[in-house]
């Protein structure tokens, strides 16, 4: 894991070598100067993870250098060192946004105690930002294809090997991935997720590794990338099928050394992170295809997990708009509803061509659209079992949606039992001669 960089302002050239001799010792990185404007300049070229700032300076003193660097912006921690601590002095550099107070003559622990302490919190705020507002993830599902998947997820979770997780549009590979994050060892340190086919090409190598203010047209201030925001915790590359070759070039680099240079600096950057990826599409073709590098599937294909569409769990579906319709009663308020066996019917014979994205947001649209109670069949609107509006956009009667989707159903099983007409008949539930007075009175032939 990264130690830290760590800015010492102090105009003391004693107490300057004291403390960087004591960074250096224990792992940290570190920059001097000797004033606060300075230090002010240094934090426009450089990203630091934490400054050490001595209260008495020439020029613009340690609490007014404090107070500027907050007025621009900046939320790097603060500790600052004086040799004249009052209780008013505190005051002021609280109030000013100072982390923690060191005095001199400085002791050996406790300036790594605070040092140590300081960046910790500051890893802390930063997997706060990452996190906030993120639902615990559920893998919902009591399904042969579910029950195998979370077999494989605590499996795997302990390590703190690569994953790459394959499957679908929308069938929950972040899920999966949260979930892995959440077992391992590493659940206490930040989980962040890179759209890597959401990002232009010109910019997701400044979203991945980070850039100095100036290194490109548009890059106004510092910014840390994933990889360091990821630093102790896990970095969720999804759809990195849709990332380009030069970028999988710098990837690969940082899988196989741990290190990596924001763009515009010089500097070095340790990371500890564990990678997990994500891609809807067949790496083995896209490299064939020259678009994806073969040494970095081999990285990044330590353990793979394959995610099932929903059209090979069909029976997890009532579990899905269950736990989704709680969901949304829980975050607005919106009181629950019924969906009605016929309605659930329909559902569970859909092909779900968007998977639990789509089932997610059909049941959104349903809990806020539908006035009644109960969802009927009417209110579904689903492609794949038939169209329920009538031609010209209205909605047909509940029981002509009933004969509908009766006529659907009954064929679909025809179909599937190969026109067997007495197996058709067992799974239905009929009598075999029952079974052919429905198929005529449906307008059906039977086979």
């Amino acid at each position: 894991m990264s130690h830290g960089n760590i800015l010492v302002v102090d105009d003391e050239r004693g107490i300057l070598d004291q403390l960087a001799g004591i960074l250096r010792d224990e792992g940290y990185s570190d920059a001097t100067v000797a004033t606060g404007e300075e230090a002010l300049a240094a934090v426009s070229r450089e990203i630091f993870d934490l400054m050490l700032l001595d209260v008495w300076l020439p020029g613009i003193d340690g609490i007014e250098a404090l107070r500027q660097l907050r007025a621009a912006g900046h939320q790097l921690p603060v500790v600052l060192i004086s040799g004249h601590a009052t209780a008013e002095l505190a005051v002021r550099a609280v109030r000013e946004g100072a982390l923690d107070f060191l005095e001199k003559p400085l002791a050996l622990e406790r300036v790594l105690v605070t040092v140590h302490n300081a960046l910790a919190h500051a890893r802390l705020e930063r997997q706060l930002k990452v996190e906030r507002g993120e639902e615990v993830p559920l893998l919902t599902g009591s399904s042969p294809a579910v029950v195998e998947l979370r077999r494989q997820i605590l499996l795997a979770a302990p390590t703190d090997s690569r994953v790459l997780i394959s499957g679908p549009n929308g069938a929950g590979k972040e899920v999966v991935a949260r979930l892995l994050h959440l077992h391992s060892r590493r659940a206490q340190g930040p989980f962040v997720a890179v759209n890597c086919a959401a990002i232009p090409a010109e910019l997701i190598e400044s979203e991945l590794f980070g850039h100095l203010k100036g290194a490109f047209t548009g890059a106004v201030e510092n910014k840390r990338g994933k990889f360091e925001i990821a630093d102790g915790g896990t970095l969720f590359l999804d759809e990195i099928g849709d990332m380009s070759l030069l970028t999988q070039a710098k990837v690969l680099r940082v899988l196989q050394e741990s290190r990596f240079t924001r763009l515009g600096g010089s500097q070095e950057v340790r990371v500890d992170v564990r990678v997990i990826a994500a891609t809807n599409k067949n790496l083995d073709d896209e490299i064939a295809a020259g678009r994806f590098r073969q040494d970095l599937l081999f990285r990044l294909n330590v353990i793979p997990i394959r995610v099932p569409g929903l059209d090979q769990r069909r029976e997890d579906v009532p579990l899905l708009v269950e736990e989704f319709m709680r969901q949304f009663t829980r975050r607005t308020g919106v009181r629950p509803k019924r969906v009605s066996p016929a309605a659930m019917e329909i559902m569970q014979a859909y092909d779900w061509p968007g998977n639990v994205r789509e089932v997610r947001n059909l049941v959104e649209r349903l809990m806020i659209m539908v006035a009644d109670e109960e969802i009927t069949p009417v209110v579904l609107d689903l492609r794949s079992a038939g169209p329920l509006p009538g031609g010209d956009g209205a909605f047909v009667t509940l029981r002509q949606a009933r004969e509908q989707f009766e006529r659907q159903y009954v064929e679909r099983v025809v179909e599937e039992c190969g026109g067997n007409m007495s197996q058709a008949a067992r799974v239905l539930g009929l009598e075999r001669s029952h079974l052919y007075r429905k198929l005529r009175a449906l307008g059906l032939r039977s086979r």
